[in-house]
């Protein structure tokens, strides 16, 4: 029972991803690949975790404000890998632009290690590792997804 369970929420996740709308109609919608994108991942994390409801009132606050922050910090590294690119920098501006990308990585670095101190007050460890591995899986899937997406012609009516 419980090996059908978990398939019928993997199935419920990969459903999601792909989703019931053309691609081009949600890339017209605001932030509406992003939101599918992060219901999918609650239901796969929720999945592979088992929480209770009580644990699962101690993760979730807990585990938003973890993925917020990473993202925050994911967003300023880009941005300034961004300006990286820019062929008018001087070797100084080079220079401090590598600097800020180590403190960013060290944030990040800093903020895996604050959130696994606390995750562990809210989970098992076996719970936290699991989720871990939850996370990287759930990538490796939508990204699966996505390459099966690209080297496939679209269907008809698409």
């Amino acid at each position: 029972m419980k090996l059908f369970r978990l398939f019928f929420m993997q199935a419920l996740v990969l459903a999601a991803l792909v989703g019931s709308q053309p691609a081009q109609a949600q890339g017209r919608q605001p932030g509406g690949r992003i939101t599918q994108l992060d219901n999918a991942k609650i239901a796969f994390i929720t999945s592979r975790l088992t929480l209770t409801q009580d644990e699962a009132q101690r993760f979730w606050p807990l585990y938003n404000e973890f993925v917020g922050r990473r993202r925050e910090l994911n967003r300023s590294t880009r941005l300034l890998r961004n300006e990286a690119k820019n062929p008018t920098l001087s070797d100084v501006q080079l220079r401090d632009n590598f600097n800020q990308d180590f403190a960013l990585r060290q944030q990040q670095l800093d903020l895996e290690k604050s959130y696994f101190d606390r995750l562990q007050k809210s989970l098992t460890m076996r719970q936290v590792a699991e989720l871990y591995q939850a996370e990287r899986d759930f990538t490796k899937e939508v990204l699966k997804r996505v390459a099966g997406r690209n080297d496939s012609p679209p269907a008809a009516g698409q």
